[in-house]
């Protein structure tokens, strides 16, 4: 019987590693799934794949991202790693959005003198 014992107490060990190592799985899964949830527009996130940008608008399952100026792509909101900045209180976001300006300034400004609609964008959000 003694000769069982020390089997028997290395499948126990293992077992309890394994429970104790799923239950933490679950708790980040939903920490997570939280995180995703919260998303409102104005929130800086980064990607699974590394991508930076400010979440613009929430569906149901899918996120809309600008990651420069007027450039706005779709993703999943599973695609979602981790928030790098938070967005506006969500009773604050509707006064935000009023006082928000409406052009959109290029950091590397027309120096050819022939603007050509390149460096001054308007927002198609009026």
């Amino acid at each position: 019987m003694e000769s069982m014992l020390l089997p028997i107490l290395m499948f126990a060990a293992l077992g309890a590693l394994m429970y104790f190592s799923m239950k933490k799985q679950k708790r980040q899964a939903a920490q997570v799934k939280q995180m995703q949830d919260a998303l409102v527009p104005g929130t800086r996130v980064m990607t699974t794949s590394g991508l930076h940008g400010t979440v613009t608008a929430v569906a149901d399952d899918t996120i809309e991202l600008e990651v420069a100026p007027g450039m706005r792509t779709t993703w999943v909101r599973a695609a979602v790693r981790e928030v790098v900045v938070p967005g506006p209180v969500e009773d604050n976001y509707d006064a935000l959005i009023a006082d928000a300006p409406t052009d959109i300034v290029d950091a590397d400004p027309d120096t050819t003198g022939n603007n050509g609609g390149i460096n001054f964008r308007k927002s198609n959000e009026n």
